[in-house]
């Protein structure tokens, strides 16, 4: 078995030796793109945004921060730029049905032209046709058709009046109509006193004559109303003509710049149809008899039929367009139709149709949060439903769940063709792939990001000029070549891998500007390495309040902490706390008994149910191997119990399960533990030792009890030899290692761990298959086999009875 010795400083910390940079300040470095190394992933998303198939949306997948969003925005930011500019859509009034607007796609930059062409029309029209309708020729031609339907009348009348009076009869005006009265031979009228002197045939025979004229005026009078509609038609006719003349050379120069767009033409000609068909709504309107606020003629709200509603303006883009949507909810995604008060009712039209994320990426890329699109209300389906459709339906959430049962418009859809990145965690994307069937068939590119780096003199160099654009960026002063250093060790730290180096821009930018706020409060022109120090060291002392208070109790032994001495049964493990982003290691009192059995070991934490799943297996697995080294041949006839001294709370994972071992090796073999060591490292039924997470901050948690007690230069820590890679302890603990006052122990067995915490060789088997006496494998295996012969002989003794 190999000799395990401390650690050397040099072990404990991976540093950055500032003199490997060829720069004094990040001022002397180049500005690079936000992207650390990520060529699987960027592979991965230039694939997803090249590919021309539009099921092949992309999911962006990776931790929380670590610049997932700004490497989308510049690599599709890149590649939207050379792609052409898509269309420009609008909404038109639909004169056939106007519940059903119109939607016309024009070339990119038409679609204001289209809206400022038909402004300006209809503003012309609004002068042009009043002056047409002004004018003397038109005036005259009016008259012409009122004196011919007033001619037409008399003239009917007067040939009525002829006949009758050539019957004796004459036609009468009253002031309530027409009458015939009989005529005397003089032509006078006849006064119905005469009427009834004349003989009872003469009086029939004028009746008769009356009656019949009577008729005719009858049939007369009933086609009056025919001939004035006649001739209002005419007028109508003639004031069709006026306004076609004023109208069609103004429409045909309209028409010239969009010969090629058959669906304006097709508009244009519905526009100059409606036009001709309510010309009165260009002339001059009545005021309301009674004033009223914000009074508008219903001649005015027609006339806003004749407007375009730009929904997607492409006049000043460059390449497709990169659509980033905060707030993907159903109406921000698909758009929405909008309501205003009317004379106390909700309206709507055309012109309040919204355009959403969906049609302002149309022809482009659209990325959005995978958490917040799922976390908004039928966002999801109504994502999923648009894409699967290729086209953009507007409709409103009310509809879609039937809570509405009123008609609102219903807008052409639009034929969609985007490129949809979502970006997300890890756990949510096969979160999807599992629970969604349809997800599958919509996102079928994976661009994973990495959260670290190798620790190379490529990555290195490229670290530092990320940090130079971040602090330009953010208007921060450069940092020198060993802040820079000290910076990149932090990295490594928070990784817990003194080979790679963190990539989470988030955590970088926000030490960045601490570290400037510390640099300009002491007056220096450049970020030391001082100022990240003291950065890290203000950030620490902010959440520092429950570590000292825990090392406040363990100094007044509230908290049971032996850091000398030696104890059977007894050993100091290690903790790790997590509060939010920050975690403390903190020693914990593990103690085991042992004692006559049927095999059986204990976990306290799991019987009180405070033990996790994890903690438990482990316990598990150190009870098997026990039985597997030391009862190989007879029953394992021993009892133990196991259990965190003064835990209040739930124990998971299973870095305890080395400490929990030497433990009960300890009580069997009846060896004291170290009480000035303490242990962490996972066990497996081979009695390997495996690596665990928070190796730093146990290790520095075991150093400030010490400090606090009082470094014997005993003192020291047991770590899994795989850990040693993880090191990178805080310069105290360092600098009292190099002095001799702390050390840190790597081990690869548990038995390397027992002859440091227990004094004793663990000893190894003989040819004989047994092990040394004396050693601390002898000592148990003794101990086990006097428990089988207790056991033996108390089962004897029991059945003789």
């Amino acid at each position: 078995m190999r000799s395990v010795v401390p650690l050397p400083p040099e072990r404990l910390y991976a540093g950055v030796d500032p003199r490997d940079f060829d720069f004094e300040t990040t001022a002397e470095l180049p500005d690079v793109p936000l992207v650390f190394e990520q060529a699987r992933a960027l592979s991965a998303l230039r694939f997803g945004i090249e590919i021309a198939d539009a099921d092949f949306n992309v999911f962006v997948l990776g931790p929380e921060g670590c610049g997932k969003l700004t490497a989308v925005r510049e690599v599709v930011g890149a590649h939207a730029l050379r792609q052409p500019v898509p269309s420009d859509w609008c909404y038109v009034y639909n004169f056939q049905d106007p519940v059903r607007p119109k939607a016309i796609e024009l070339p990119a930059g038409s679609g204001r032209r289209l809206r400022q062409d038909l402004a300006q029309l209809i503003e012309e029209l609004r002068n042009a046709i009043p002056a047409a309708f002004e004018g003397e020729e038109y005036r005259a031609r009016v008259e012409e058709l009122e004196q011919e339907a007033k001619a037409r009348e008399i003239h009917a009348l007067e040939a009525l009046r002829e006949q009758a009076r050539k019957q004796g009869v004459a036609l009468l005006e009253t002031p309530t109509g027409f009458a015939f009265a009989p005529l005397t031979h003089e032509g006078q009228v006849m006064s119905p006193e005469v009427f009834r002197q004349l003989p009872p045939e003469v009086q029939e025979r004028i009746e008769a004559t009356v009656e019949e004229l009577q008729q005719q005026l009858q049939k007369l009078l009933r086609q009056f109303p025919r001939w004035r509609k006649e001739a209002r038609e005419k007028l109508r006719q003639l004031n069709r003509e006026i306004t076609r003349y004023a109208v069609d050379p103004l429409i045909e120069e309209v028409k010239q710049s969009y010969l090629e767009i058959k669906e304006v033409l097709a508009h244009l000609d519905a526009v100059e149809q409606d036009i001709l068909e309510h010309v009165e709504d260009f002339l001059p309107q009545p005021p309301p008899p009674v004033p009223l606020p914000f009074w508008v003629s219903k001649a005015e709200e027609r006339l806003k039929r004749y407007q375009v509603n730009l929904l997607v303006d492409h006049s000043e883009q460059q390449g497709a367009p990169v659509i980033y949507e905060a707030l993907p909810n159903h109406a921000n995604l698909i758009g929405r139709i909008d309501y205003h008060a009317f004379m106390g009712t909700l309206v709507t039209d055309f012109s309040l149709i919204k355009p959403g994320a969906l049609h302002r990426a149309n022809g482009g890329y659209l990325v959005l949060d995978a958490l917040k699109v799922l976390t908004q209300p039928h966002a999801w389906d109504t994502l999923k439903r648009t894409l699967k459709a290729r086209e953009i339906k507007i409709e409103s959430l009310e509809k879609t769940l039937s809570l509405i049962s009123t008609l609102p418009l219903e807008p052409d859809p639009i034929p969609l063709k985007v490129r949809v990145i979502l970006v997300g965690d890890r756990l949510l994307y096969y979160l999807l792939e599992a629970l969604d069937p349809e997800f599958k068939d919509l996102f079928k590119v994976a661009a994973d990001f990495e959260e670290e780096l190798p620790r190379t003199q490529a990555s290195l160099r490229l670290y530092a000029q990320v940090l130079a654009t971040l602090a330009r960026k953010e208007g921060l002063l450069p940092l020198t070549a060993e802040a820079v250093a000290r910076v990149i060790e932090q990295g490594a730290r928070e990784l817990e891998d003194a080979l790679k180096v963190s990539v989470h821009l988030r955590t970088l930018t926000d030490l960045l500007k601490e570290a400037d706020y510390q640099a300009r409060k002491a007056g220096r022109e450049c970020i030391a390495r001082a100022d990240v120090q003291a950065a890290i060291d203000a950030r620490i002392d902010r959440s520092d309040r429950l570590r000292t208070r825990i090392q406040e109790l363990i100094a007044r032994d509230a908290l049971l902490i032996d850091t000398a001495g030696a104890r059977v049964g007894q050993i100091n493990g290690l903790t790790v706390i997590s509060l939010g982003s920050f975690s403390f290691g903190r020693p914990a009192r593990i103690t085991a008994t042992t004692r006559l059995g049927e095999g059986e070991v204990i976990d306290i934490e799991r019987e009180a149910e405070l033990g996790g799943a994890i903690h438990s297996k482990g316990v598990m697995i150190l009870s098997n191997f026990l039985a597997a080294r030391y009862a190989r041949v007879r029953p394992l006839s021993m009892a133990a119990s196991l259990v965190f001294e003064q835990s209040y709370g739930p124990v998971e994972g299973d870095s305890a399960s080395l400490a929990e071992l030497c433990a009960l090796l300890s009580s069997l073999a009846d060896l004291p533990v170290r009480q000035d060591l303490a242990v962490t490292g996972s066990v497996n039924q081979l009695g390997q030792v495996q690596p665990i997470g928070g190796v730093n901050e146990k290790i520095e948690g075991f150093f400030d009890t010490c400090s606090r007690k009082g470094l014997t230069g005993t003192q020291g820590v047991i770590i899994p030899q795989a850990n040693v890679q993880n090191l990178m302890l805080r310069q105290d603990v360092v600098a009292a290692a190099a002095a001799g006052k702390f050390h840190v122990y790597a081990v690869q067995t548990v038995d390397e761990a027992l002859e440091l915490l227990l004094g004793v060789p663990a000893g190894t088997r003989s040819e004989d298959g047994r092990f040394p006496p004396e050693t601390v494998n002898g000592r148990v295996e003794r101990q086990l086999e006097q428990f089988a012969e207790f056991r033996k002989r108390f089962l004897a003794k029991e059945a003789s009875q």
